[in-house]
């Protein structure tokens, strides 16, 4: 497992404007909570950072429209971020809030420095001001039509109907949130972060790993998506970043500094900071050295976030640090994709969602079953999706099915044969083994030993979902065994035989208490107790199985007693997901049920003939790298895995899509269309897309991830 070091763990910090739904759980939380619960369970010292994000535009404008101040809402749900982490069992080490005097403290020091070393430059801007309430309006205080789908309520920054991401100057006919009024457009000035002069040693970094020659981490470790959507903001150049907004909720500028009356610190310098005022909180409250888990060189930096945060994380939070001094920067940044619902983006502002602080309380006792789903879900390399119906299906046969009905049965069984005692074995006492071979239990749990280091490498890749099926499977060969021992037959004429197979599956039933909790802790928590063991703290608990597994000692021994069993999972029947669908669907009259009723079908073209059709090679593809094409406003110039050879392939998509938030998405590809110039550019295929009812473009994805350039008929 190699030697123990130090990690710190850090998840984003959740937007204090509304609760948490399931996408934030499988984006940021749920991966790093396993991450961080496996290396407490090896030995390792790891912290797990965390805390609410509660400056920025957004916070304002939830206040206007719920009649509160900015400290009501970001109270109200800071407390909610705390009960509902809680309750789906994500274990910070600290919970901190960017709202607190230690994190004000801490960000203006880290501007005050940035300031004094000359890192920023002074710029003035031309930006929408409320002349009514006499304010310069952030991109969430404007609305107005959208270029793209005519939506009246679109933001600034984003079209929440469409997705398209917008500059307040594209609204149609803007107005202010804060009066209802037109906006004018008025000069203010901003220190801003030069990130061009970064660019030289961040693409270094992100391409080679090194920093000044030396190797920090190895970018083959590194997601394909992460490091595309770097490259890609590294290859258009990189331009200023505003690091201060005028605001009236946030931290302010030093008031020392020339200029600073009415600015605060734009939300992306002092929300990343947040991490560091979490992590001294911590220490203060602990009597630690804060600095050992930023500044020593012997501790690793990990960012848990979702890729809409990845070029925050990975270029502009580093380039702050780095001009700072004295701080590591992270060896890897996990990000995940998005978590779609029930066929469609999850969107909050229909409450298209499923809230995890209302799963608790509609599912008591049921928190790992989503745990369970979000993982067997989890989008580590493409969005992926929820539906009940599936939540339903990964409960009942695999939960129920398997791991309980397995666990279930080696507790009955040994109840009722050996009044609830470990039997007596010998490590040199054979079984059939899962493939009918005679076995000794020694031999099996040295390949139990084996299956425990390969979910060590997955997770370490952060393959949560592999390394949950690799647990999984210890279940599934757990229930082999007993079927194919058939205890139950042999204790009338060979009851010799049952003491080994009954002693290997109560080694494997500690086994999976051991390594699940990571990913399912309440669940752990339950077996502990059917087996009578102290669940106690995580730290140390894997290491110890590997410890007595390589001393050739039992993980249960003979004679311990077991406990008192119960059902560890129930099956969930169809009435009470109907339930929940119905609710989902019900929430909003406009919702996404009721807009497609009647879809607008494009007219289907003439037959062809089959000979016509196997005459298209079409194959799947990876985008490598994007980039717009100049004056033009509905291209990208597309860079194209096939496997066999990389592609130029210029698509219409632009309108869509940015180049950034698609490298690495899988494509299907007509790889053999005869090429053609498209503004100057020789596009060498076409990518084939699904145009959906709203006008909106989506790629066409297989049901799981293929290598590049497979044949698709």
């Amino acid at each position: 497992m190699g030697t123990p070091k130090r990690t710190l763990v850090t998840s984003a910090l959740p937007y204090a404007n509304g609760p948490l739904h399931i996408g934030h759980l499988a984006g940021a939380y749920l991966n790093a909570d396993i991450y961080v619960r496996w290396l407490r369970g090896i030995g390792e010292e790891v912290l797990f950072v965390c805390g609410s994000d509660e400056h920025g535009a957004a916070i304002t404008v939830r206040a206007l429209k719920e009649g509160m101040s900015p400290k009501q809402i970001v109270d109200k749900y800071h407390h909610l971020f705390q009960s509902t982490f809680a309750a789906i069992g994500i274990s910070f080490d600290v919970y901190d809030r960017t709202s607190s005097e230690l994190h004000h403290q801490t960000s203006q020091d880290f501007f005050r420095k940035l300031y004094q070393d000359g890192a920023f430059i002074e710029r003035e801007s031309e930006q929408y001001f409320d002349e009514e309430a006499q304010s310069f309006l952030a991109d969430r205080y404007i609305m107005g039509t959208c270029p793209r789908c005519s939506n009246p309520d679109a933001y600034g920054d984003q079209c929440e109907r469409c997705g398209s991401t917008l500059s307040p100057t594209e609204l149609i006919e803007p107005r202010s949130t804060l009066s209802g009024s037109k906006p004018v457009m008025r000069s203010t000035r901003h220190w801003y972060l030069p990130l061009e002069n970064h660019e030289t040693w961040l693409r270094e970094w992100i391409t080679d790993g090194t920093i000044d020659g030396v190797v920090h981490h190895y970018p083959a470790d590194w997601k394909n998506h992460v490091l595309g959507q770097c490259k890609s903001w590294l290859d258009a150049g990189l331009q200023p970043r505003a690091m201060t907004r005028d605001l009236d909720w946030g931290v302010d500028v030093p008031q020392e500094i020339p200029g600073s009356a009415g600015k605060k610190l734009y939300v992306w310098m002092d929300a990343p900071i947040g991490y560091i005022s979490a992590t001294r909180k911590w220490a203060n409250e602990h009597g630690k050295d804060w600095e050992s888990w930023w500044k020593n060189p012997e501790t690793s930096i990990i960012h848990f976030i979702g890729k809409d945060n990845i070029v925050f994380h990975c270029l502009i939070f580093p380039a702050i640090l780095k001009a700072h001094g004295g701080y590591n920067l992270p060896i890897n940044v996990p990000a995940n994709q998005f978590m779609n619902l029930e066929g469609n983006k999850i969107s909050t502002s229909r409450n298209w969602a499923v809230w995890v602080d209302e799963f608790v309380r509609d599912f008591p006792g049921m928190e790992d079953s989503l745990r369970y789903n979000m993982i067997r879900n989890m989008p580590e390399q493409r969005d992926s999706e929820f539906t009940w119906k599936n939540f339903q299906e990964t409960h009942n046969s695999e939960l129920v099915n398997n791991l309980a009905n397995f666990v279930n049965r080696v507790l009955v069984l040994t109840r009722k044969y050996y009044n609830g005692a470990v039997p007596p074995a010998d490590f040199k006492d054979t079984f059939l083994d899962q493939d009918s071979n005679q076995t000794t239990i020694q031999s099996w749990m040295n390949d139990l030993a084996g299956r425990i280091r390969q979910v060590d490498i997955s997770i370490r890749q952060f393959s949560f979902r592999e390394a949950m099926q690799q647990v999984m499977e210890i279940s599934s060969v757990g229930n082999q065994i007993l079927q194919i021992n058939e205890p139950w037959k042999a204790i009338k004429n060979d009851p010799d035989s049952v003491r080994p197979v009954m002693f290997i599956s109560l080694q494997i039933v500690v086994a999976i208490s051991r390594l699940i909790r990571p990913f399912l802790p309440f669940t752990a928590d339950r077996l502990d107790k059917f087996l009578a063991l102290d669940s106690g703290k995580e730290q140390d608990r894997i290491k110890q199985l590997l410890d007595a597994i390589e001393h050739k000692g039992p993980l249960l021994k003979s004679g311990h007693q077991t406990g008192d069993s119960g059902h560890l999972f129930d099956r969930i029947p169809d009435e009470v997901i109907d339930e929940q669908i119905t609710r989902l669907h019900g929430r909003d009259a406009t919702s996404i049920t009721s807009e497609s009723t009647e879809p607008p079908f494009s007219p289907q073209k003439e037959t062809i003939q089959y000979d016509q059709f196997t005459g298209l090679d079409i194959r799947s593809g990876v985008i490598v790298h994007g980039e717009k094409v100049p004056k033009a406003d509905r291209l990208l110039k597309l860079e194209v895995d096939l496997g066999f050879e990389r592609r130029t392939i210029v698509s219409g998509i632009a309108e869509h899509f940015s180049p950034s938030e698609i490298i690495g998405q899988q494509v299907v590809v007509l790889s053999n269309l005869a090429p053609r110039t498209l503004k100057g550019i020789e596009s060498q295929g076409m990518i084939l897309m699904a145009s959906l009812p709203d006008g909106t473009l989506e790629f066409i994805l297989p049901g799981s991830p293929i290598p590049p350039g497979c044949v698709i008929s």
